[in-house]
């Protein structure tokens, strides 16, 4: 099992960024994905999960309205597609896939909320 986010970046606050993860190594249409960060000095918390058809979504407070995930089963990849960014979403973002008791991550991408 491989994912491989993509996308981060320095970005000004009220900006967007569109994150990526690509998996591989599983049948990515059977399962759901999602999405945590860990800012500096924090504990990593769930961002937002997708279900392997894309018909339930979830959010944590501080991002609903402003986050939305998606996938693309075809693609093997899931999305984050992030707004009206602030201080405060900095963080290195990690999906995450859990397949049969065993829980992948993969290595992060950095996301800078910053003027």
């Amino acid at each position: 099992v491989q994912l491989v986010e993509s996308g981060g970046g320095l970005v000004q606050p009220g900006g967007s960024l569109r994150l990526s993860c690509a998996a591989s190594g599983f049948t990515f249409s059977n399962y759901g994905m999602s999405w945590y960060r860990q800012a500096p000095g924090k504990e990593r918390e769930l961002v937002a999960g997708i279900s392997s058809g894309a018909g339930y979504t979830n959010y944590i407070d501080p991002v609903k309205g402003r986050f939305t995930i998606s996938r693309d089963n075809a693609k093997s990849t899931v999305y984050l597609q992030m707004n009206s960014l602030k201080p405060e979403d900095t963080a290195v973002y990690y999906c995450k896939s859990r397949i049969r008791a065993l829980t992948y991550w993969g290595q992060g991408t950095q996301v800078t909320v910053s003027s």
